[in-house]
C-alpha cells in the first residue's frame, strides 16, 4: 500500500513538474497581449553596440508608439519615439537630431498599437532555452526594414531584452532591468519638438 502512495505521489509530482514546466514556454497569443496590455513601464538599459562596447541608462516606454533612451553620463545622448517619429539626439551634433518614421524600425513591433504576432510572417523564428522564450520578428510587409529578437521570461510574463538588427545587418542588444510597469510618464518626455528646443535645435 505505501509503495502504491508513494508511486501515485511521483505520477503526481512528474505531472505537476510537467505542467509548470511546459507553462514557461510562450505562445506568441500570451506575447502579443502582454504587448497589448503593457501601457507604461520605467527602468534602466544596457545597452550592447556592435562593437562590444557597453553604455546604459534609464529608459521610459508609453504604448503605443513611444519610447525613451536617457543615456548616463558621460553619453548624454537620447533617443526617442513619438508622434510617429524616431529621433536620435547626438550632443556632438551641430544640426539636430537625425529623425527617422518609426514605422520603419524594428521597434514598431513592439510599440505599435495592436500587436499580433501570429500574423502571417511577422515571426521568423521562435525559440524556448528551459527559461527564456525567444522569438524572432520582423514588418512582414517591409522585411528590408530589420528584425527584432525579443527575449521574454514567464511567471510573471516580462520582457528582458531584445537585439534589433538594422537594414545593414548591424546588431545592438538592450538588455531591461528593473523595470516597472504601470507607472505614471507623461507625454512631454516622448516631444521630439519640445527636447529639440531644449537642446537648442
Amino acid at each position: 500500500m505505501m509503495k502504491r502512495i508513494l508511486f501515485t505521489l511521483a505520477v503526481v509530482a512528474l505531472a505537476i513538474y510537467a505542467g509548470a514546466a511546459s507553462a514557461q514556454q510562450l505562445s506568441l497569443a500570451q506575447i502579443s497581449q502582454y504587448l497589448n496590455q503593457l501601457e507604461t513601464a520605467q527602468g534602466r538599459f544596457t545597452q550592447v553596440n556592435p562593437d562590444g562596447s557597453q553604455i546604459s541608462g534609464t529608459i521610459y516606454i508609453k504604448r503605443p508608439g513611444r519610447i525613451r533612451f536617457e543615456y548616463d553620463p558621460p553619453e548624454r545622448s537620447m533617443v526617442i519615439a513619438g508622434g510617429g517619429q524616431l529621433a536620435v539626439f547626438d550632443p556632438r551634433s551641430n544640426t539636430g537630431p537625425d529623425r527617422f518614421p518609426l514605422n520603419q524600425t524594428p521597434l514598431n513591433v513592439i510599440l505599435q498599437r495592436d500587436v499580433d504576432l501570429a500574423r502571417a510572417r511577422m515571426v521568423t523564428g521562435q525559440s524556448y532555452d528551459g527559461t527564456y522564450t525567444v522569438i524572432n520578428a520582423q514588418d512582414p510587409d517591409h522585411p528590408e526594414y530589420g528584425g527584432i529578437q525579443l527575449v521574454f521570461s514567464a511567471d510573471p510574463i516580462a520582457l528582458r531584452q531584445w537585439v534589433i538588427t538594422d537594414d545593414l545587418g548591424t546588431r545592438t542588444t538592450v538588455v531591461l532591468t528593473e523595470l516597472v510597469e504601470g507607472v505614471r510618464i507623461g507625454d512631454i518626455l516622448f516631444n521630439i519638438r519640445a527636447e529639440m528646443r531644449k537642446w537648442g535645435n
